[in-house]
């Protein structure tokens, strides 16, 4: 299949120039002002469109095995190129639980054979993710694991989250934490604030965020693992890590779309759609989430997209699991509430969900540039998103955006020259 992708505004080099893009074999064969081929088996005029490297989530649940009927492998890649997504990091609380060469191999297989994104394995950090015994991270490495994780679990004992780091540290595996110090969360279902106590809900301690952060990265600095803190949703754990990369500690973190444009006062009318670990914050956290994305104390953009049936969502909030969706939200939503009034650049934004997750796991590259896998978006910043339950192509439709309309829209999506989405 040879494409011909024309007056394209592409990001190239962190910046937008005019280009015309040729995509044949599987590669971005030419990028030129000018390309002009009759032989080619479709033309796609991009006249006023942009044209982006294939979207990366590092922190996407896919539920597979195990608990399909909420997600598999094959919709959730589905719901990825609707997104703009090229790549995701399949995160390891499947049932099983992949801790084990076995597991990965059962992923890397479906996603090869199904998939409409790439996938890479995150493989646990203790067996199980139970956060007693190590697991077989050697073996998995060699099975092509890009790092290991307990999420959304958080190993609770600080002797054993060290010998951890230092055996993830051996076989150059990155670390991904959900930091959560159970005591202080306790049965909590959103913020402890004025929004727990006015509803009547146990409230979560940000501390309960903050001290495995600090913890973590103290564990991380001692033996020089490279650590990488999922879904940061407070200001003080942001100055935590501020401080810890002026010193040098291999460190990184990210923020999901919902940390950065929801606050706590989304509970309010008991939307179980608005309830996610960690759980919404103040508007003074959600600020400090933007101000250091915009800064790079804050590295990247992932979604945590974690789909759950209707019927679960259902049910009572203190009932409800937590969690939403967000592979095919995001890119909409943060352009039309963040880039659109002057928050945050497009450039950043698309930073944020392509170099900068590739760089902290260390992906193959997915720069537009000539020889490169041919993964890219197109997205007519212009048009308009409806989020409807017949539009979202994931199971699951748990996102608190349902039913709204925001700017852009995904016009097409190529995985290595294939099209892997075009919108109607």
């Amino acid at each position: 299949m040879t494409t011909l992708i024309k007056n394209g505004i592409a990001y190239i080099n962190n910046r937008f120039s005019r280009k015309d893009f040729l995509l044949k074999n599987g590669k971005i064969q030419k990028i030129a002002q000018t390309i002009n081929l009759n032989k080619v088996d479709q033309i796609i005029d991009t006249s006023g469109k942009y044209v982006f490297p294939g979207f990366v989530d590092i922190h996407t649940h896919l539920r597979d095995p195990g608990q399909t009927y909420k997600e598999d492998i094959a919709s959730g890649t589905r719901a990825a190129a609707h997104g703009g997504f090229t790549t995701l990091c399949a995160m390891p609380n499947t049932e099983p639980v992949v801790d084990n060469i076995a597991s990965v191999d059962y992923v890397q297989r479906r996603a090869k054979d199904l998939g409409s994104a790439r996938v890479f394995v995150i493989g646990a950090i203790t067996k199980k993710s139970e956060g007693l015994e190590i697991s077989e991270m050697a073996t998995m490495k060699s099975g092509g694991i890009v790092a290991v994780s307990d999420d959304g679990n958080c190993v609770q004992n600080a002797k054993l989250m060290l010998n951890c780091m230092r055996y993830a540290t051996n076989f150059g595996l990155p670390l991904i934490i959900h930091a959560e110090d159970y005591n202080l969360s306790g049965k909590g279902q959103i913020n402890g604030g004025k929004v727990a106590t006015k509803l009547g809900l146990t409230g979560i301690s940000p501390l309960a965020e903050e001290v495995i952060v600090a913890r973590d990265i103290m564990l991380a600095e001692n033996c020089g693992a490279q650590l990488h803190i999922a879904h940061i949703s407070t200001a003080r754990s942001i100055e935590l890590i501020r401080e810890a990369k002026e010193r040098g500690v291999k460190v990184t973190c990210e923020v999901t779309p919902h940390h950065l444009l929801l606050t706590e006062e989304a509970c309010l009318n008991f939307d179980t759609n608005t309830k996610m670990k960690p759980p919404l914050r103040t508007e003074k956290d959600r600020q400090a989430c933007v101000k250091a994305l915009k800064e790079g104390i804050i590295d990247c953009i992932a979604t945590d997209h974690a789909p759950h049936a209707d019927f679960e969502k259902a049910r009572e909030f203190d009932q409800a699991p937590f969690g939403i969706i967000g592979l095919e939200t995001a890119f909409p939503v943060l352009y039309h509430y963040l880039v659109k009034p002057g928050y945050l650049s497009l450039e950043r934004l698309v930073e944020a969900l392509t170099s900068a997750p590739v760089k902290i796991l260390n992906l193959p590259e997915s720069a537009l540039k000539t020889g490169n896998p041919a993964d890219l978006t197109i997205i007519d910043l212009g048009a308009e998103t409806i989020f409807t339950p017949e539009s979202i192509l994931s199971k699951s439709k748990n996102t608190p955006w349902l039913n709204q309309t925001v700017s852009s829209k995904v016009l097409y999506t190529f995985l290595e020259g294939r099209q892997t989405w075009k919108a109607e």
